[in-house]
């Protein structure tokens, strides 16, 4: 692979000018957290951003929201509300890797959160599937190869474009996941690294990159040196198809890392079909995971006493409630061994008082 001019790529959390003071929503209101949740959102690190896969959770009343106001409501307008959780200051928008949204819609997204608020956007499938699954959502196209599969025209028109006029700094990762494939039609793990080096390389510099993986014979040395020679960050994703956080950890080098960014996306135990029938309405941790939550806080503590810049994305499917995880993650983070319980600090408030 011939090495291009290093990209003068954004920080995951690069600074802002300040803007005018954002009306308040008025239809959608955040539930007042307990004061040791502000202190433990003030003792995160600077660098550090945690947040959810998305917001719109009507289990979440008296944890993020006032009370359980209606699914759409909370989709349109709920993550202004959102944002002023102490410890949430980042989200995930997974609708995009369905269909690419415009610069407006993830301008307005921006539009209502605080400037050092975060986003972790994925990208639309159609740049990541080599060969579209034979699902009944992808009608005609079903079995069928794709010709967008990275294509670096098609991904910078709708993806990378929208992702920078629409959230600007505010726009902290853009994520290209590739879902569970035939290994042979990504190339191998010969090929792989080298057709993605290619994708990567072709597109604009300036937003921060991340790749997913869920083939886990993909990440090898060659894969981890493509991403290096870029700039381009692993994204290390808490899934049953992959290994364990300290593996994946070793095996990209994440110490050398300039970023990091997680996604603990699932119980080791279910799919997410089930996980999603077994927490919902998604209000209370049912699994505690303490094995990743304790991988995840060390390598947060790591970047976070540098300076570097991290970014963690949790799941309702990880444990039962990604609020809760977060706080119980943020225990961890801040005092090693408060956060193995299990036991989130609003539980712990609730039952003393």
């Amino acid at each position: 692979m011939s090495r291009p001019a290093p990209p003068d790529q954004l920080s995951l959390f690069a600074a802002v000018e300040p803007a005018p003071p954002l009306a308040p929503r008025r239809t959608v209101w955040p539930a007042p957290p307990p004061d040791a949740l502000r202190i433990l959102g003030a003792r995160l690190p600077g660098p550090v951003r945690l947040g959810t896969s998305s917001w719109s959770f009507p289990g979440w009343d008296g944890l993020v929201y006032a009370r359980p106001y209606p699914k759409p409501a909370l989709a349109r307008e709920g993550l202004a509300a959102y944002a002023q959780h102490p410890l949430m200051r980042a989200v995930g928008i997974d609708r995009t890797y369905y269909g690419p949204l415009p610069a407006e819609a993830l301008a307005a997204y921006a539009s209502a959160v605080p400037d050092d608020f975060r986003f972790l956007v994925k990208a639309h499938q159609g740049c990541t599937l080599a060969r579209f699954p034979r699902h009944r959502r992808f009608g005609a196209q079903r079995g069928q190869d794709n010709p967008r599969w990275l294509d670096p025209a098609y991904a910078t028109e709708a993806v990378v474009q929208p992702f920078v006029e629409g959230l600007g700094a505010k726009g902290g990762a853009l994520l290209f996941q590739f879902a569970p494939q035939d290994e042979q039609r990504l190339g191998g793990r010969h090929g792989f690294p080298d057709r993605l080096h290619r994708f990567l390389a072709a597109l604009p510099r300036g937003p921060a990159y991340a790749v997913e993986i869920r083939n886990h014979k993909l990440l090898t040395p060659a894969y981890v040196a493509a991403l290096r020679d870029l700039g381009v960050l692993h994204c290390i994703s808490v899934h049953p198809s992959m290994p364990d956080v300290r593996t994946q950890a070793r095996q990209w080098g994440v110490h050398e890392a300039p970023g990091l960014v997680v996604r603990w996306m699932l119980s080791p135990r279910l799919s997410y079909e089930t996980a999603r029938r077994y927490y919902h309405p998604f209000d209370a941790l049912v699994d505690p995971d303490l094995d990743a939550r304790a991988g995840i806080a060390e390598l947060v503590r790591e970047f976070g006493e540098a300076g570097r810049p991290c970014m963690v994305i949790v799941n309702n499917k990880a444990e039962g409630c990604a609020p809760r995880s977060i706080e119980a993650l943020a225990e961890a983070i801040v005092s090693p061994g408060d956060g193995a319980s299990g036991e989130p600090i609003s539980d712990r408030i609730g039952s003393a008082t």
